[in-house]
């Protein structure tokens, strides 16, 4: 026998699936405001450590001196299985050595400079990746959020079949919510191209992430880089046995011999100080969209082939192409400029997205205004969460916990909010 579910029962149902709506729509506003900031990842990295040696570009011989300077520093230490030496390029000017443990900027001539300090601006894209959250778990769920932004987009066009007719009419100061109802439009349409953009190259990389672990476990035994060496390139064989530093020098000056036009960014050593080892040289190619082409070489800097991201299979250069164009990483700073502003209106169309979505459910007669506080504590709340986590930053130093200090902040911008609701004599 069927059971009549009561009103008030359906009403909490529908108070928990409006908060549900309430939770993605804050995920998307929160995803699409550190990609707007993040867009200037270089820039930052600059204004947190201004100190760091900057130069046009580093010789080979420098480079070769700075790499084995870092791994003297690993000696007797968990051996890193990847070095990697940013070279300076017109956005960064630095020269940088990474490895799985540890970073520094080199001068000029090769010497290890200072140790690399850039905390927040690293906290700032892994809350755009994984929301701060394990890497395949966070990314799963950002790839979801592009895939819903993609599909917000479309459908909002479909739903709307006026709205590139009506795409420079707006009742800007219209206190129906017709007003805000137009700015959401007319900033969807204005920033369209851009947000499937967006949307589909976030989708295709957060995607192909989880799918790309999802057939290394079920196929490859875990091994994740087997799954991406058709379209990366494939590492080399390993062999454990020790060997010294590999020749980084003759890999980056046979690259300035065959390959003058191509600009230089990283030069990767897998598994260094093994008899394994290989260097990888990363380039960039002037008017492309790809991040770059691998170059491989051995240990003694001889050239064996190229991945294929420049000229292989469409699927190659496709894939090799979606970083630069979701993060706005190609045409210097016009172009960086350009995704800013159309990322903080595609921010806005988070925003008021929700606004009127709350407002429509109130003229039905739906009046949540502790969901309304809570999008109130999050628009605001997340902007001031990050200004607050670079001003630690800036007093405290590079060691403090940003992820822990932002989520802290936007919990207490919620709290702040609701009680703020509650207090007032109309919510009693």
């Amino acid at each position: 026998m069927s059971r009549i579910i009561e009103s008030g029962t359906v009403k909490k149902a529908l108070s928990a699936h409006a908060a549900i709506g309430l939770l993605a729509g804050a995920l998307l506003y929160i995803v699409s405001l550190t990609g707007t900031v993040a867009v200037f990842y270089e820039e930052l990295q600059r204004i947190e450590q201004p100190g760091a040696p900057e130069m046009p570009a580093i010789a080979p011989e420098a480079v070769q001196r700075g790499v084995e300077a870092v791994l003297a520093t690993e000696a007797g230490k968990p051996r890193t299985t990847h070095l990697y030496v940013h070279l300076p390029t017109d956005d960064l000017p630095r020269a940088t050595i990474t490895t799985d443990t540890q970073a520094f900027h080199l001068d000029r001539d090769g010497a290890i400079a200072a140790p690399e300090e850039i905390a927040w601006s690293d906290f700032l894209v892994a809350l755009h990746y994984t929301l701060n959250l394990p890497a395949i778990v966070g990314i799963t769920i950002v790839g979801i959020l592009g895939v819903m932004m993609l599909a917000l987009a479309l459908s909002g066009v479909i739903a709307h079949p006026r709205i590139f007719r009506d795409a420079f009419r707006l009742r800007a100061r219209n206190d129906s919510g017709i007003g805000l109802a137009d700015w959401h439009n007319r900033l969807s349409v204005w920033t369209l191209p851009f947000s499937i953009a967006i949307a589909l190259t976030g989708a295709m990389i957060g995607m192909a992430t989880v799918t790309a672990y999802a057939i290394a476990s079920s196929s490859y035994g875990g091994d994740l880089e087997a799954v991406y060496a058709p379209v990366f390139g494939a590492e080399g064989k390993p062999d454990a046995a020790p060997a010294s530093a590999p020749d980084v020098a003759a890999a980056l000056a046979y690259m300035a011999r065959h390959y003058p036009d191509v600009s230089i960014t990283y030069a990767t050593l897998h598994d260094p100080m093994t008899r394994g080892q290989h260097v990888q040289i990363v380039g960039e190619h002037e008017r492309r969209l790809i991040f770059g082409e691998y170059y491989g070489f051995d240990s003694t800097g001889r050239f064996h082939e190229t991945a294929g991201l420049a000229d292989g299979k469409l699927g190659q250069q496709a894939a090799a192409s979606a970083y630069q164009m979701h993060f706005g990483s190609f045409g210097g700073l016009p172009v960086k400029l350009a995704y800013f502003i159309l990322g903080a209106a595609l921010t806005a169309i988070c925003a008021t997205g929700t606004y009127i979505w709350l407002g429509k459910r109130r003229r039905r007669g739906i009046d949540e205004p502790i969901l309304r506080a809570l999008w109130h504590g999050v628009v605001i709340g997340t902007p001031v969460a990050l200004v607050v986590t670079f001003v630690v930053r800036v007093l405290a130093g590079n060691t403090f916990p940003f992820a822990a200090i932002f989520w802290s902040a936007l919990v207490a911008a919620e709290v702040i909010a609701v009680m703020a609701v509650r207090r007032r004599p109309s919510a009693a």
